[in-house]
């Protein structure tokens, strides 16, 4: 049972995730909103009007008043993949529907808000009918919102990397966030074997994929305090990586093959300054050397660290890594504890800073044995493959469950994935040759 207070939060939490949406898409020009960056992204006024859907599915699911919405437009076409709600438009035609227009989209978001802030609102006068399922489902739905923040996110930097001309560039928000660097050296921290308890612990929010908590046994391992950077990586492409097949998985080096890969997603370089380059959010500069390394693939991670004489991490060491505490003999849902998390503690898309912070940044928030950044600048690569956990069950129908195959695990999150939205035994999953994604690593060996 909620409380009426609880309900108020519950109200002011969607309405902040739907304000935060409008927000990132607000800079944007009527003919940048409704292009397709690529097959594997989406036009951002689809991402709008999709996540506006998936409420409009919850409503449906507890009241039939709203089955017969007069809509505008042919809602089967934000469908995204979910079977059970009929015809599937392929995603990489996305883009060729301008249609329902920007304008259409907005007004679908404010009906659809109204009518789920009424349809909470007269759940108050008696606070029983908010059943766990029902409360689930809502949270399900606001972090699915947030989800699609960061993916539109992903699709901005990469539809604006097609312009030469910086003044092409999605302009962001921005935010004076002082950053605290801590010049500690590079080392690798020891693990201590023993068996862990893998999976989220906590009382709050979670995704199905993340429970149950199962046992695992781990070796002594070694992992880096800190995210491989820039500089480092440079070392790699300036020493033949890309050219190197002994440092490549097979399909990997197929990639670099057929795609002509050479570096990183987005880096150039300027002959005539003898400079690596990028565009990001930033505009069009050098690469700034001690920032950890971003957009990169799977097999680019596992590159490197062969190259390295290292390894990735399995999911099971970097969350314990992120979340032991020895002293205590116990998990903390973040890598600092179990107090809130604030600016001070991760460069989330909560800071608006729109890059990866230094490498050794957030001292605040770092794990208790001692690793930088855990938690925000960028996803991490793991080893292991996307499964489920021994005994899982379904919490929400073809969310998470379907796409346990072919997929590899990333865990700590990004400078653009939402605070609400990360703790460190959240579990991300993408195909190995994706790059889109604010992706980075650190390494591990055997201890």
């Amino acid at each position: 049972m909620q409380t009426s207070l609880q309900i108020e939060g519950l109200i002011k939490e969607f309405m902040d995730v739907r304000n935060t949406t409008l927000e990132l898409f607000s800079p944007l020009d009527i003919e940048d909103a409704v292009m397709q960056s690529s097959d594997f992204g989406s036009p951002p006024n689809w991402h709008i009007a999709h996540v506006t859907w998936f409420f409009h599915k919850i409503l449906e699911k507890y009241s039939k008043s709203y089955n017969n919405y007069d809509d505008d437009f042919n809602l089967s076409y934000l469908n995204s993949y979910y079977q059970k709600y009929g015809s599937i438009l392929k995603k990489s035609d996305r883009g060729r529907y301008p249609r329902p227009t920007v304008m259409q989209t907005i007004k679908y978001r404010k009906e659809i808000e109204k009518l789920f802030v009424d349809f909470i609102k007269l759940r108050t006068k008696d606070p029983k009918d908010y059943t766990d399922g029902l409360i689930l489902d809502i949270y399900t739905a606001i972090n699915h919102e947030r989800q699609h923040q960061e993916l539109m996110i992903y699709d901005f930097q990469y539809y604006y990397n097609r312009f030469l001309d910086d003044s092409d560039n999605y302009v962001p928000r921005k935010a004076n966030v002082p950053l605290v660097l801590e010049q500690v050296p590079k080392e690798m921290i020891h693990i201590d074997s023993g068996i862990f308890l893998l999976g989220y612990n906590g009382k709050e929010f979670c995704y199905d994929n993340e429970l149950p908590e199962n046992k695992v046994y781990l070796n002594k391992y070694k992992i880096d305090n800190k995210l491989v950077t820039n500089r480092e990586f440079i070392e790699f492409v300036e020493a033949g990586g890309y050219q190197n097949y002994r440092y490549w998985l097979a399909d990997g080096w197929e990639m670099v093959l057929s795609e002509n890969w050479d570096s990183p997603l987005y880096w150039v370089f300027d002959k005539d300054d003898n400079k690596w380059k990028k565009k990001d959010f930033r505009g069009t500069q050098e690469i700034r050397i001690d920032e950890p390394i971003v957009n990169l693939s799977y097999y680019e991670a596992d590159a490197f660290c062969k190259w390295a004489k290292k390894r990735l991490p399995t999911e099971a060491e970097w969350e314990k890594a992120a979340s032991w505490d020895s002293k205590s003999n116990s998990k903390t849902i973040y890598p600092w504890g179990n107090t809130p998390m604030t600016n001070e503690h991760a460069n989330l898309l909560d800071s608006y800073i729109w890059h990866p912070a230094e490498a050794g940044c957030y001292p605040k928030g770092k794990s208790h044995c001692g690793c930088y950044q855990m938690l925000g600048d960028v996803w991490e690569w793991t080893s292991s493959e996307y499964v489920l956990y021994p005994g899982f069950q379904s919490r929400f129908e073809e969310y998470t469950d379907k796409w346990a195959i072919n997929q590899k695990v990333l865990r700590g999150g990004s400078f653009a994935t939402p605070k609400e939205q990360i703790r460190s035994s959240y579990r991300n999953y993408f195909k190995p040759h994706e790059r889109i994604l604010f992706s980075g690593f650190r390494c591990a060996s055997d201890a």
